[in-house]
């Protein structure tokens, strides 16, 4: 009867841990450079991880020098899980569209190319029409004073970057490009967000 009882309480556990498993929704966003938006989205409640990475491009597990080069396809993106029970699709996405310039092609500031292109890589059906609605509600509105250019797209192979690009601010908050660009963007979620931020 011990026995049995262990083995109830272990395949209640995995049990659990595969329903909170199963909870976890993905999104994959590119708003010009991945440390910007890694940083961002990693202070929201109910995001639970956030990988900087490249999607949309034509080759297989490309570097970042490679990307650079603006000739793979690749955006630099974040892949994050979340649990849509505390923070939703739509909500990620005001986060999104309200923490970088969705109206310049192939730019964000001083960061140049195809890689650094405002994008949503959608994962699910109505992911695309969350997305695709809340684009032309912005460009309705005329929201930004221009055309909204993000791309909606289906998700494709997600490569992640290398372990320096990972977790990057929190590493190098001292480094210049940490000061001088991510943490006045870092400033703005804290006062835009304040409600959806991690305690």
């Amino acid at each position: 009867m011990k026995y049995l009882t262990i083995i109830v309480l272990i395949l209640l556990s995995v049990n659990g841990a595969n329903a909170q498993q199963k909870k976890l929704e993905t999104a994959t966003f590119g708003m010009g450079c991945f440390w910007c938006s890694e940083a961002l989205f990693q202070k929201l409640d109910g995001v639970s991880a956030v990988k900087s990475g490249y999607e949309g491009g034509q080759l297989a597990n490309p570097s970042y020098e490679e990307v650079c080069s603006g000739t793979t396809g690749h955006a630099e993106v974040i892949q994050l899980s979340y649990d849509p029970a505390k923070i939703s699709y739509d909500e990620l996405l005001e986060v999104f569209w309200k923490s970088h310039d969705p109206t310049t092609l192939n730019r964000q500031g001083a960061d140049t190319g195809t890689q650094y292109r405002s994008v949503v890589f959608y994962n699910s059906p109505e992911q695309k029409t969350a997305a695709e609605h809340y684009k032309a509600e912005l460009n309705k509105t005329n929201a930004f004073g221009k055309p909204v250019v993000t791309e909606i797209t289906k998700a494709q192979p997600f490569y992640k970057a290398e372990s320096y690009h990972q977790d990057y601010f929190n590493k190098n908050s001292n480094q210049p490009y940490c000061r001088l660009v991510i943490l006045p963007k870092m400033e703005k979620l804290e006062k835009i967000f304040k409600a959806k931020l991690k305690h």
